[in-house]
């Protein structure tokens, strides 16, 4: 199997694993037990908790464990909305994660105004359009960091700096930048930041969500008194420490990582651009992520395309993998190139730290025979 999917998930790291174990066979007391088999288990989570916080820059405190990047975007919309009640106009952009994009949905079903914000045809978000969005009645800017289907890279910094200027708070989902670039949110003013750990080598089920000192917030998840009750159920321990583990080791690789992937994603996107026609690159072709590619096969089915990868055992997709059961196309490329056919016809290619220059030679001849036989097939 070439596996080429990693901004939909990420193999388990073997150290991940081997930290788990524990966990999940000896140690399995309930951290909130009076007892010390289950008591002091509350250690090994806050071990944890300054692993994430130190690959994104926070301090432990301001880490809040969740089940994952949905229910940390959404917990930090909830908590925005809860500290303005009377606010209640929200700005996001056309081309967020579903997480984002549906809760503003069911939102504005309860009076809520909500602002898309558009992006070019290369992805970009114009800063322009955000500082004419805001008004007196913003309660939260939610905009991402990287794109999960292009890679594209939104300008953070310049949004949360707009955002601090004129009193609103900002949410910024970085699921996707972190472990792949630099995230020190101690040198960028954002008040919420989501994170998970299946996209850097740590289980599914295991999220985190960034919250800045003396920033309002209310729980989403109501229960016990943990998270220092800022999430309430029994904690996930054994994940807990896989996601510690993963950050640690993030943290130590993050400076190979964009020369180990961007090489081989630059290779792969030349071949596919140079040997197939009727082909062309989605995205802005420098300010993304450098493991990312999503390439339009033009007159062909992403769903057709795709199926046939799979024969071959190559992994690839077209866009979020939170969407892979809809029969909607990518909301992303419709919104970058306003095109109903262009959303029908991408393929969205992530790379990973391990993957081989053979593999991408092999993907590029795969792609040219199933482009072939499919534009060889008479219509059905």
């Amino acid at each position: 199997m070439i596996y080429l999917d990693h901004n939909a998930t990420t193999p388990i790291a073997p150290e991940v694993r081997e930290a788990m174990l524990p966990y999940l066979t000896d140690e399995w007391g309930n951290p909130s037990s009076s007892y010390r088999f289950g008591s002091k288990l509350k250690g090994v989570i806050e071990t944890a908790r300054a692993q994430v916080g130190e690959l994104i820059g926070a301090s432990p405190r301001d880490v809040i464990f969740t089940s994952c990047a949905t229910e940390s975007n959404n917990a930090a919309i909830h908590a925005a909305l809860k500290a303005n009640p009377q606010k209640r106009h929200i700005i996001t952009s056309a081309v967020e994660h579903s997480s984002v994009l549906n809760y503003c949905m069911a939102l504005e079903k309860e009076n809520y105004r909500v602002t898309y914000l558009p992006v070019d045809r290369e992805g970009l978000l114009k800063l322009a359009g955000l500082e004419n969005a805001i008004t007196d009645e913003t309660a939260i800017v939610s905009l991402m960091w990287a794109n999960n289907e292009t890679g594209v890279l939104f300008p953070v910094d310049d949004i949360a700096r707009v955002c601090q200027a004129r009193g609103v708070l900002y949410h910024c989902d970085a699921v996707q930048a972190v472990g792949k670039i630099p995230v020190n949110v101690s040198e960028l003013p954002v008040d919420y930041l989501s994170l998970t750990g299946h996209k850097f080598n740590a289980p599914k089920g295991i999220g985190a969500l960034y919250v800045r000192r003396k920033t309002p917030f209310t729980p989403y998840m109501h229960g016990g008194h943990q998270e220092r009750g800022r999430r309430g159920g029994t904690e996930n321990l054994a994940s807990i420490v896989g996601m510690g583990k993963a950050a640690e080791l993030a943290l130590m690789k993050l400076p190979q990582y964009e020369m180990s992937v961007r090489p081989l994603r630059d290779s792969l996107e030349k071949g596919i651009l140079n040997r197939i026609s009727d082909t062309e690159l989605n995205g802005h072709p420098t300010l993304r992520l450098g493991n990312t590619t999503n390439i339009s096969f033009l007159g062909i089915m992403s769903e057709s395309l795709l199926l046939l990868l799979d024969q071959a055992k190559i992994c690839a997709s077209s866009g979020s993998a939170c969407l892979a059961d809809s029969p909607e196309p990518s909301h992303v490329i419709r919104a970058m190139k306003q095109s109903e056919n262009a959303s029908y016809e991408c393929v969205r290619i992530s790379l990973g730290p391990s993957q081989s220059r053979s593999q991408i030679e092999s993907t590029i001849k795969e792609l040219i025979l199933a482009v072939k036989a499919l534009r060889d097939s008479p219509p059905s």
